[in-house]
């Protein structure tokens, strides 16, 4: 295994099980027809400077589109990626017909597709896909590719800069993704959230009685078994 094949398995790559569970360690997200870095690139600054993510790997895929990928520390929900990608969307680019958007996974049924790995040579246009550097990538315009192979060696390089979304970094930036009114201000939402064991270590010990509210929300927070929108909203109540 060479330098760039160790970067990809740390960054992007996800074992059988995982991918038989219905999860994933990468999300992509790509705008074509035609291909524009300057909206793509809008959403490569919001994530870093609004959602405090790591940056994520740009891409030009070598046909029509420039992408970005996300890399994730641990495992998600399919569903649960696609639902991010789709508030980035509906964030930072609101005005982009549907049509445009290159999402993996998708949250519309059927239309999440394995992207292509990156390097790679496209023979029906051929192109070269390529990760590229941030100052580089207005260089392409509206041609999304490369006239010759891109160095291994270079493409590792690029890779190696690339950090893992944390768990906990996830949680706080679909908090500030999701719209308010966060349904903790209402007594009904109280209601739903279901007795969660206090999380090992904790000074609440086994019991479920708690008398911190902070310690409440940090253990719904990292409850698996509790719904994925109050959790969100728990991170949400715990931003400063």
């Amino acid at each position: 295994m060479n330098r760039l094949d160790t970067e990809h398995q740390r960054l992007f790559s996800s074992d059988d099980d995982t991918l038989a569970a219905g999860l994933v360690r990468r999300m992509v997200l790509g705008i074509a027809g035609p291909a524009d870095w300057p909206m793509l690139g809008a959403v490569w600054r919001g994530v870093q400077a609004d959602l405090d993510l790591p940056a994520p790997a740009i891409a030009v895929n070598g046909v029509d589109a420039f992408e970005l990928w996300f890399s994730l520390a641990d495992p998600l929900p399919a569903d649960t990626a696609a639902s991010f990608l789709e508030s980035l969307c509906t964030r930072y680019l609101p005005e982009l017909a549907a049509s445009r958007r290159r999402l993996s996974p998708s949250p519309e049924p059927g239309l999440s597709a394995e992207p292509a790995r990156v390097p790679q040579l496209h023979a029906d246009t051929g192109g070269w896909s390529a990760f590229v550097a941030p100052d580089l990538a207005a260089v392409f315009g509206d041609d999304p590719s490369l006239d010759i192979p891109p160095g291994e060696d270079a493409q590792a390089d690029l890779l190696s800069r690339i950090k893992p979304i944390t768990r906990a970094e996830f949680q706080i930036a679909m908090a500030r993704l999701t719209p308010e009114p966060s349904p903790f201000l209402h007594e009904p939402a109280f209601a739903a959230v279901p007795q969660v064991p206090a999380a090992s270590g904790s000074r609440n010990g086994p019991s479920t009685h708690y008398d911190d509210p902070r310690q409440f929300l940090f253990d719904v927070m990292n409850d698996a078994s509790v719904a994925m929108e109050l959790r969100i909203q728990a991170a949400k109540a715990l931003l400063p």
